[in-house]
């Protein structure tokens, strides 16, 4: 059985204690009640009694919100969740994975998430595998902004198979913009997170951003660039072949997909699961793979994702369909 120990976390600043706590001292019981062991407040102090690592991660957990409400930032259930998940990792620098944009100072919420933004800081090219809601394409946008603001890339340039079945284009209604902006919607929707609108507009219209289908990507050489393409897994393997070879000169890529999310015709190879298979073991090149437990949307999503995955086993063991 483990030891049991009794730490005290104090804590200068009162006037946060009442968002650290919680009204009525819920995020306290919150923190208890996940990681098994008694909080007990008592003016600006906390005493945690509990098992040794479980007191351990407490205490880690109070002080990552407490700082986080020192430096201006609210403290809300989402907050608790990705404190009680990071609590379990060893102490980090707090620089190593932290990415600063116009708008936002964004840190891991989950030990994969830390994992790939590690992963983006060292490698040249990354892959970012895994469910919805993991953050693979979200902290690759925040990633390239950074980089761009500190002027370590020149541009941005974000891309996604156009459509599920194979770029077809001249199917659909409308001029190319319409055609291909629904496909481009995440993208944009992060890039607005992370700098002012009217930066976001500037950027777009000079070409410091571009945002296109990966059929424009074809015979250009993407030099001092950080270039995403996100939803990798509705490639072929002669799409990302042709996509890869884009990398220039001090340039970044970061590939995303969801390879239980594969929507190409019946017996076509997802160009992202050739492209794993391929260059395994090649030198520059990092794979991070999220699970469900690095979903961070509300809290059913992750359920969801669970449930899929059981049926999916289920169904390779020759279970029940």
């Amino acid at each position: 059985m483990a030891d049991t120990q009794r730490l005290t976390r104090s804590f200068d600043d009162t006037s946060l204690l009442t968002p650290l706590f919680g009204p009525h001292n819920a995020h306290l019981e919150r923190i208890g009640q996940t990681l098994g062991v008694e909080i007990n407040s008592l003016g600006n102090s906390v005493d945690i009694l509990g098992p040794d690592e479980a007191a351990r991660q407490a205490g880690v957990v109070l002080d990552s919100l407490y700082q986080r409400l020192r430096k201006g930032f609210a403290v809300e259930t989402a907050d608790i969740e990705a404190a009680l998940r990071m609590s379990a990792l060893p102490a980090q620098p707090a620089a190593d994975t932290t990415i600063i944009t116009r708008k936002r100072h964004i840190e891991p919420r989950t030990p994969g998430q830390a994992d790939y933004i590690r992963a983006m800081n060292e490698s040249e090219l990354v892959f970012g595998l895994g469910p919805a809601g993991t953050g693979k394409t979200y902290l690759a946008v925040a990633k390239a902004v950074s980089m761009m603001l500190k002027g370590e890339v020149d541009r941005i340039i974000l891309s996604r198979p156009a459509v599920e079945a194979g770029e077809r284009l001249g199917f659909l209604p409308g001029d190319l913009r319409e055609k291909v902006d629904p496909y481009l919607r995440p993208l944009y929707d992060a890039l607005h997170d992370m700098l002012p609108g009217d930066q976001v507009v500037k950027k777009l219209a000079s070409g410091d951003i571009e945002v296109a289908p990966l059929a424009f990507m074809r015979g250009r050489t993407l030099a001092s660039a950080f270039v995403i393409l996100d939803e990798a897994q509705n490639t072929t393997p002669v799409q990302m072949k042709m996509f890869l070879t884009r990398l220039g000169e001090h340039s970044r890529m970061v590939v995303t997909g969801d390879l239980s999310q594969i929507d190409l015709p019946p017996g076509t190879k997802s160009g992202l699961q050739d492209a794993l298979d391929t260059l395994s073991g090649v030198n520059g090149i990092a794979a991070v793979q999220f699970t469900e437990r690095d979903v961070v949307r509300h809290g059913l999503v992750s359920r969801i994702v669970r449930a899929y995955d059981a049926r999916d086993r289920e169904r390779k063991a020759g279970g029940p369909t």
